[in-house]
């Protein structure tokens, strides 16, 4: 469940309160964390959480103080059974793994963001020729794989968890060399009453859900190519 997390602020002045909060926590509970806006408004609501929706990217998000501890978040990923070895887990790795690895060149070389307890889709890029790296922030946090340049980077079942979602875009797109792929699986907010009842925001370590505006809005901002693939696959390329 989503549990509130214990958190400080500080500011210099906190004379209002809002909503049992000062006016810099309200602020900063409302702030869109991957564009920056500060207007973002509820868009859901349940027993266990509340969601706001950005005006600006499109992206949903949970507030912060509902966070799980970093324990409790390794806990839920250590539940995790996906296997190398598992032919269901390659299918489903497949629908972001193949409209990647056609548009790669020979040899091209990767990196696989959050591999998770058993990497499985650096695996798949190996096997087919493209030689990749992993990176893991609980499983395999190699730093060293920072100082990397590749031609393809790519985030499956990921983008979802993220607490600092433009901070790890931003470095993920940086170390990307111009003309290469950042591949990205995750299901999309479609509107407020497919919402409402979507299995996908019932895993407490689901923090922020993106729509197809939010991918466009990247795009734009990164002045990127995008495609849409399906319910749950985006590809950007960098401009060369």
């Amino acid at each position: 469940m989503c549990l509130p997390r214990v958190a400080g602020f500080s500011s210099g002045s906190e004379s209002t309160t809002i909503g049992g909060m000062t006016s810099a926590q309200n602020d900063e509970a409302t702030r869109c964390p991957l564009c920056g806006d500060e207007r973002s408004r509820q868009y859901h609501s349940d027993e266990r959480c509340e969601y706001l929706r950005c005006g600006v990217c499109g992206l949903v998000f949970v507030p912060s103080r509902f966070f799980l501890s970093r324990e409790a978040e390794k806990a839920c990923y250590d539940q995790h059974q996906n296997s190398p070895d598992d032919a269901d887990y390659r299918r489903f790795l497949g629908r972001l793994f193949e409209p990647l690895a056609a548009r790669l060149t020979a040899a091209a070389q990767g990196l696989d963001f959050g591999s998770g307890p058993g990497p499985t889709l650096s695996r798949m890029f190996d096997e087919a020729g493209f030689p990749t790296e992993i990176y893991d922030p609980f499983y395999a946090p190699r730093e060293e794989v920072w100082r990397g340049e590749y031609d393809f980077v790519t985030a499956s079942e990921v983008v979802e968890h993220l607490h600092r979602p433009r901070f790890e875009l931003e470095r993920l797109w940086r170390v990307l060399k111009p003309g290469g792929w950042l591949g990205i699986m995750t299901k999309r907010v479609r509107d407020a009453a497919a919402f409402a009842d979507w299995h996908y925001k019932h895993d407490p370590t689901h923090v922020i859900f993106f729509a197809d505006e939010t991918f466009a809005w990247l795009a734009s901002i990164w002045n990127a190519a995008l495609e849409i693939i399906g319910p749950d696959v985006v590809l950007l390329r960098k401009r060369e």
